[in-house]
């Protein structure tokens, strides 16, 4: 198939050769920390440059000596699993005085040292940019002092820093995520999905104190994730009065039938007198109020760490990759430069820049200017906390528009996790915006059998941490029954659409959009929300459930590789679904380290699987005793699973012996993810507002009457924005034979994983990140990380 053209750049024009590159890992740690390490250190020797670690953050640099150490291709090797930093990492008082740095400076001139990759907060990252700024100081004192030649001067003229932000509290302005963030939700959701267990067992009150001392970003999307009843943040303190509103709100949800209450608290909550609101306040206040038995669960260290979820290996691998990109088109005038990701497009922002935004934030709220604190925190922060309040506080029936507008939900296609979240939000939205919401089982197939029942705000609580589909879903699509659906959506006067679904659901809409000709009763607004753990649909380079498979396929290969240490040299060969679009497989494969991963989209031939058989027994020579290899399920009619199992057997005898997995459906199973909950959750809001808007402007004479293009669309993540995108113009991207877009934009990974495996290849950097500058507000479109 025809591949989008890509002007590809050879590392010869960006050498790396002469160059000496250090690694450090500063202030706390947080999970994903290791492989943003080890990308650093293959990227950097892959391009020809020395790299050293440094162990102990900034203090081993003023220490020196063993502490900063050469690194080797293998030295990095099993460390892609592993929580925490493994290089190290302290807090470092000495390095805050003049003769520390001075003391650091010379320990690095010694090495040839003048490229330094920092992974660490905003104190770490601030005294890099302090360093750097006095390097030539420093410098000259060193040459006063005798310790280093004048024309080190000249040689060490400049020092270059390039930051990634390692924080699970993601309180660093102009990144969407820092690394570790992810990681940390996935520990607090695992804790809430736990507690809920055991609190609907017995009717009690739960409250959860999670990190966050001076951000609220985990309490807050934590509580999003897990639909708590309440949430307390420094950046948004509640009203005067909450105490009473708080109560009121857990009795009324008891009420209702709700067996529990959750109430997530962030460490450094506060109220609008600056006062601390405790974990144990709240729970005194709940006993005192309300008699409700209440108990707290203080979640502390346990969210930094465990092993980092997929998301955020994939992120600090692609950070490390841009880092050392970074690094070696650095000039003397270039600012030290934070790298990041803005929705799934790598970016640089001045370090500084960001420091000084996020410093704002803080004397916003020590100025008590709590709206301008949620602003900088970012439009993402602000969208999360709106739709929060709009999905877990229920105005009275009195307060809620009437729009007589009946809407319809429903699921199409294979189910995925995280499609609960997304219905359980177009629910609640619609509920609060007026509308009548009624809920289609089955799919298509339960509607022209008319399986459709109102369904009611309380209806939908607890569904987003269920896997699967509540309503159940069917493959079945609409065209063989238009008439009978026609009648249904007659029958109960269906005045607008919301599918949440997969490639079968996009088909579904550009049948329904057909049928607009011979009926009436389909020119009604109508929006998908894409939802496959394949991420083959169109118009979206992200769809719910795709983040939950990938961290079963990571967790999975991880136990899978853990089986053989201690044995022989092994290669494991692990199939994944994915149909043909080859999303799992690659992007799987970068977050578990695979040697390789054959795809569709990438045609191979056997003289490739030789070459990668060749590759993986030169590998298996030297220390490195496991090998993990990665095919979708559709790559090759004739290279089989099978087969390439018995391929890599025989011609590894004597070096490797091999063993395949079929992982299946389990990729398809289990709770979702923090991640899919987060995208459900607001890409759905999204589109019900955006069906609310729709009604208004179709609604004439009476009736609801669209027949435009832009009245049927697929509400996609494009690079860094939310788009709605008319389906009948997403057909010329699509290659519908075989069920995917024909441009897909995770194909440019496809060369880190192979560079981190240790292949020669060419790597496009003409998509690399750009240094770009800290905006404040951005356009009301891209909301970069709707996801999380």
């Amino acid at each position: 198939m025809a591949k989008p053209e890509s002007k590809k750049i050879f590392f010869e024009n960006l050498s790396g050769a002469g160059k000496a590159i250090a690694v450090l890992t500063s202030g706390g740690d947080a999970q994903g920390m290791n492989a943003a390490v080890r990308a650093v250190v293959r990227m950097g020797l892959y391009v020809g440059a020395k790299v050293y670690f440094i162990h102990e953050g900034y203090q081993g640099m003023v220490d020196g000596g063993e502490n900063i150490e050469e690194a080797s291709w293998e030295s990095v090797s099993s460390m892609l699993q592993v929580g925490g930093t493994v290089i190290g990492s302290a807090r470092c008082k000495e390095f805050r005085s003049h003769e520390g740095r001075l003391k650091a400076a010379l320990n690095l001139v010694q090495q040839g040292i003048t490229n330094l990759c920092v992974i660490g907060g905003d104190g770490s990252l601030t005294g890099a940019n302090l360093f750097r700024e006095e390097w030539s100081g420093l410098l000259a004192e060193l040459v006063e002092q005798g310790s280093i030649e004048a024309d080190a001067v000249s040689k060490y003229s400049a020092l270059h820093i390039v930051g990634m932000v390692g924080s699970i509290d993601n309180d660093f302005c102009g990144t969407d995520m820092t690394i570790g963030t992810d990681s940390a939700l996935h520990r607090i959701i695992e804790v809430v999905d736990a507690i809920m267990t055991t609190a609907q067992s017995h009717q009690r009150t739960f409250v959860l104190e999670v990190m966050g001392r001076h951000c609220g970003y985990l309490a807050l999307v934590s509580a999003l994730a897990c639909g708590a009843d309440w949430v307390l943040i420094p950046e948004m303190p509640p009203e005067d009065g909450w105490e009473d509103k708080m109560c009121q709100k857990l009795s009324a949800t008891r009420s209702r039938g709700t067996r529990l209450n959750i109430i997530i608290v962030a460490e450094g909550a506060i109220d609008r007198h600056g006062k601390p609101i405790t974990s144990g306040i709240v729970k005194d206040l709940v006993v005192k109020c309300l008699g409700f038995d209440t108990r707290v669960t203080i979640l502390g260290h346990v969210q930094r760490g465990g092993t980092p979820s997929a998301f955020d290996r994939i992120l600090a691998s692609r950070m490390g990759v841009e880092a050392v990109l970074a690094l070696l088109e650095t000039t003397a005038n270039t600012p030290a430069c934070v790298v990041s990701l803005c929705g799934n497009q790598s970016v640089r922002l001045p370090l500084m820049e960001c420091v000084q935004m996020t410093q704002e934030v803080q004397r916003a709220m020590d100025g008590k200017r709590f709206e301008e604190a949620v602003k900088l925190r970012g439009r993402s922060f602000e969208n999360n906390l709106k739709t929060y309040k709009l999905l877990a506080h229920r105005k009275p029936e009195s307060e809620l528009p009437t729009s007589n507008f009946n809407v319809a939900v429903l699921n199409v296609g294979a189910p995925a996790a995280g499609m609960n979240a997304a219905v359980r939000s177009a629910v609640r939205v619609g509920i609060s915006e007026g509308h009548k919401m009624f809920a289609v089982s089955d799919g298509f197939e339960g509607f022209y059998k008319g399986q459709i029942r109102e369904i009611k705000w309380a209806d939908v609580g607890g569904w987003t941490g269920q896997g699967g589909s509540l309503l159940g879903t069917k493959r079945t699509l609409p065209a063989k029954h238009v008439d009978k659906i026609a009648e249904q959506m007659r029958e109960h006067n269906i005045n607008a659409l919301l599918i949440v679904g997969g490639f079968e659901a996009f088909l579904s809409l550009l049948e329904l959009l057909t049928a607009r000709g011979k009926y009436d009763e389909f020119c009604v607004p109508m929006v998908m929300v894409p939802a496959t753990v394949s991420n083959n649909v169109p118009g979206s380079d992200l769809s719910i459930g795709a983040d939950t498979a990938l961290n079963a396929i990571t967790a999975t290969c991880d136990r899978i590789k853990q089986s053989a240490s201690g044995t022989k040299r092994r290669v494991f060969i692990i199939e994944t679904m994915g149909g043909y679009c080859g999303y799992l497989a690659s992007v799987g494969g970068l977050a578990a380290g695979a040697d390789a991963a054959y795809i569709f989209e990438e045609p191979f031939d056997i003289k490739d699987l030789q070459a990668n058989v060749e590759h993986l027994t030169e590998k298996m020579k030297t220390s490195i005793q496991r090998g993990l290899v990665l095919r979708n399920e559709n790559c090759n009619e004739n290279y089989t699973t099978d087969f390439i199992y018995q391929l890599y057997s025989e011609e590894g005898r004597g070096v490797f012996d091999s063993r395949k997995n079929v992982l299946g459906h389990m990729q398809q199973g289990g709770a979702p993810s923090p991640f899919d909950r987060n995208f459900g959750t607001k890409i759905s809001a999204k589109a019900m507002q955006w069906v609310t808007k729709k009604l208004v402007e179709t609604f004439r004479h009476g009736r609801v009457f669209a027949n435009t293009e832009d009245s049927c669309c697929l509400l996609g993540m494009r690079r860094r924005a939310l788009v709605f995108q008319p389906v009948v113009q997403l057909k010329g991207e699509t290659d519908f034979v075989h069920r995917i877009p024909k441009e897909q934009w995770w194909l440019k990974l496809r060369p880190l994983m192979k560079i981190l495996a240790k292949y020669k290849t060419s790597y496009d950097v003409s998509d690399s990140g750009q240094l770009e500058h800290v905006v404040r507000n951005r356009p009301k479109e891209s909301d970069a990380s709707v996801a999380m």
